[in-house]
């Protein structure tokens, strides 16, 4: 089974074909996950005209694409790349659960939904900025 996998991904148009759908795939599986931690519902939010929740989830999406970019680019295996882009979703969830705690005077997710701009801004910029960091990283 192996061989006729490692046969199927020596063709540039299937590999490709097989890093876009699984970075699809943990796409949705991340974001939802990041649905679960907020305390607010991202698309509801998105639906209703919040720019603050379009640019944090925004950035989130930037962040966990950026990290299967590096994450592809340094691996040579499929699940290689899977493995180092799961564990730098984890480091960027755990970024965010740090912006939380170094913000004692107001809560991230409360901000966000009353569509405070500059708090939906400033948590784009940190997940890309954080994805950059951990894709250097990324062996």
């Amino acid at each position: 089974m192996n061989e006729e996998v490692d046969v199927l991904l020596s063709n540039p148009y299937v590999e490709t074909l097989a890093f876009f759908s699984i970075a699809i795939l943990a796409l949705i599986v991340f974001l939802a996950i990041f649905e679960m931690v907020t305390k607010y519902k991202d698309w509801e939010e998105i639906k209703n005209g919040n720019v603050s929740v379009a640019m944090a989830t925004g950035g989130k999406i930037f962040g966990i694409c950026n990290l299967f970019r590096f994450a592809i680019l340094n691996n040579d295996s499929l699940l290689h790349s899977l493995i180092w882009a799961g564990y730098g979703f984890i480091l960027l969830l755990a970024a965010y659960f740090i912006f939380e705690f170094l913000t004692p005077y107001f809560k991230i997710d409360e901000q966000i939904q009353k569509d405070n701009r500059a708090v939906g801004f400033l948590s784009l910029i940190i997940s890309v900025s954080i994805s950059y960091v951990v894709g250097a990283c990324v062996t």
